[in-house]
């Protein structure tokens, strides 16, 4: 039997979902909007600490090591 939507896949089809789930997220940009919705958090809290001796890398290391700690919090509401 052909299919009817030629060389596209039938709709609703569980082949390839996740992954065409996760592009079309990417296509929204929600990596972005998450990734500086925390870093404006993490620099509010930075400011708030009156914490202003660290360097530029040490900066972008507590905030990746932030990031992670965030994305891992989330993760675990999943479940």
């Amino acid at each position: 039997m052909l299919n009817p939507f030629g060389s596209q896949q039938v709709p609703g089809s569980y082949v390839d979902l996740p992954k065409r789930m996760f592009q079309r997220v990417q296509d929204m940009k929600i990596n972005d909007q998450i990734f500086e919705v925390v870093k404006n958090a993490y620099e509010q809290a930075l400011a708030r600490e009156n914490i202003v001796f660290l360097s530029r890398p040490e900066r972008m290391r507590l905030l990746s090591q932030i990031m992670k700690m965030v994305l891992d919090d989330m993760s675990k509401k999943l479940k």
